[in-house]
């Protein structure tokens, strides 16, 4: 654990307050919990740092009074285990344990220490979280590297396709026959398609309009463009958390993005029975996006029961031209991807047969040079 972390235990014991310590406590990456044996031994909470609330999926509210027991399952955190902790004095750390959190199993680093004759402090390092934060930052460098590449491969094709259509355009005045002017309508056709297609693969240039957005209004308003093509084709199931604040968003951006990743579910479970969609929201604390810890983020969960992403594109989902469809342009998920980095957020993907789950990250507010560079 940091420095920060193992400090934790030794000013506390200076403190018969966890109140003094509790601003800085909610700084911490590493979860912190204070729990108290009490006259029934079941180790009950007393506090949840905001790192800890979010490694629970539990308020401080909530869990204050819980035994420890119900929020961490593992071998070490049992009411006899804690106990003996209590009794010989003598703290104990485990390393890249797993263990089973409400929220499913996670690897971390721990300890547990006495705090006071019925207390005990618990640290909890999620080993995850650094997995994934490198992992995102590969992501990240790569989709970069893909979209600028893709961008000037589109530049160079925009270039000879205005002259091909030019070309078509002056042809077709010579020709005699409206038989031969067919061949030309079909290069300035295809000319056209070509060029809608480089225009997708740019992107807009137009700069994100920030403003406070309700995630919830954004994604009843993708639902109902959804029912409007296909009305009742697939069944819309919601765990809205209505705790969930406004984010700073552009609106129609956040709905370009979430029309992408439900328009694809939603064509993946044409063959599948009973189709449904879960969406869920959720606050998360102190999570990262590539280098920055943000206090609060929203997290947007959109669950299809389908068939699942094939393996041989599992990796490559977000790069530009990379479809499961035969007919699909694999620009919707690089276009979404974009979207999300302008937003200093994420996207995720985890697949398997019969459940797909996209993750949006959107930090609750935007760095303050962004929202200046962007005119707001």
């Amino acid at each position: 654990m940091d420095a920060r972390a193992c400090s934790v235990e030794r000013f506390l014991l200076r403190d018969e307050s966890v109140a003094t310590y509790r601003d800085i406590l909610d700084q911490l990456n590493t979860a912190v919990a204070v729990v108290d044996a009490g006259g029934d031994g079941l180790f009950r909470v007393t506090y949840l740092n905001q790192s800890a609330q979010s490694l629970f999926a539990h308020s401080e509210a909530r869990a204050v009074g819980l035994p420890l027991a119900q929020l961490v399952r593992d071998s070490h955190t049992t009411p006899a285990a804690l106990q003996r902790v209590l009794d010989t004095g003598q703290p104990f750390t485990k390393r890249e344990a797993p263990l089973h959190v409400p929220s499913g199993l996670v690897r971390v680093n721990y300890s547990i220490a006495p705090l006071s004759e019925t207390e005990l402090l618990a640290e909890f390092e999620r080993l995850d979280r650094f997995i994934r934060i490198g992992r995102d930052e590969r992501h990240v460098t790569l989709q970069e590297t893909m979209r600028k590449l893709a961008r000037g491969l589109a530049h160079e094709i925009k270039n000879p396709l205005g002259g091909i259509r030019g070309a078509a355009q002056l042809l077709e005045r010579q020709l005699p026959s409206q038989e031969q002017r067919e061949y030309t309508a079909v290069i300035m056709a295809e000319a056209d398609r070509l060029r809608k297609l480089a225009d997708r693969i740019l992107g807009s240039n137009v700069q994100c309009r920030f403003a406070p957005v309700n995630v919830h209004h954004v994604i009843e308003r993708v639902v109902k463009l959804l029912d409007a093509e296909r009305p009742s084709r697939v069944a819309f199931k919601r765990a809205y958390d209505p705790s969930l604040p406004e984010v700073e968003g552009d609106f129609e951006k956040l709905v370009q993005a979430t029309l992408n990743v439900l328009a694809n579910a939603v064509l993946a479970l044409k063959d599948t029975p009973d189709p449904t969609i879960t969406l869920e929201t959720r606050v998360v604390r102190q999570f990262t996006i590539a280098t920055t810890r943000h206090r609060l983020a929203a997290n947007v969960d959109f669950i299809d029961n389908g068939p699942g992403i094939p393996a041989d594109i599992a990796d490559r989902i977000f790069y530009p031209m990379i479809s499961g469809r035969p007919d699909g342009s694999g620009l919707g998920l690089a276009i979404t991807q974009t979207i999300l980095a302008q937003h200093h957020g994420l996207v995720e993907c985890q697949s398997e047969p019969g459940r797909t789950v996209f993750s949006f990250y959107l930090p609750i507010r935007q760095p303050t040079a962004t929202k200046s560079a962007h005119g707001r």
